[in-house]
């Protein structure tokens, strides 16, 4: 394995058609989602315009976005304040095991602690269990609370 290494910064409007294609490669992994790539446009526009509640952090090696991660910010009631849902975290294939996950979520860590954020929370497929492990040794811990969703 070649170790490459790799830029972390915010996304830009210009990045969106690189990073649904690693929605796609996620969605792949998640039985819970499937990947419209209109949708998923559309959803990354929509993150991008608000960069105040809303950030989406990108690695770049050789100006090709091998890593997204996203996150928004939330009120809790159980924290009294601020905390921030984690999604979309993907290093592609090709890239994974050579540290630019956990810069990616360290990145995202920064942002969200700028922003005053109590907690971070993250839904992860119960079947990925490389994802799994890797969160584990970022430390993030598995609650009791498991999700739900209804679609309208």
């Amino acid at each position: 394995m070649n170790f490459v290494s790799a830029i972390i910064r915010k996304a830009e409007l210009f990045d969106i058609n690189q990073m649904t294609e690693l929605l796609k490669e996620l969605f792949c992994l998640e039985k819970d989602f499937t990947f419209n790539k209109i949708k998923q446009q559309q959803g990354l526009f929509m993150m991008l315009e608000d960069n105040e509640k809303r950030c989406i952090m990108v690695a770049v090696s050789e100006k090709k976005i091998i890593g997204m991660c996203s996150a928004q910010l939330l009120v809790s009631t159980a924290e009294g304040g601020i905390v921030a849902l984690i999604e979309d975290m993907i290093v592609t294939k090709l890239y994974q095991g050579q540290g630019i996950g956990e810069k990616l979520l360290l990145s995202m860590e920064e942002w969200v602690y700028k922003k005053k954020a109590k907690r971070m929370q993250l839904l992860a497929d119960k079947n990925n269990i490389k994802g799994l492990d890797f969160y584990k040794k970022q430390k993030w811990v598995i609650t009791q609370l498991i999700c739900l969703h209804k679609k309208q």
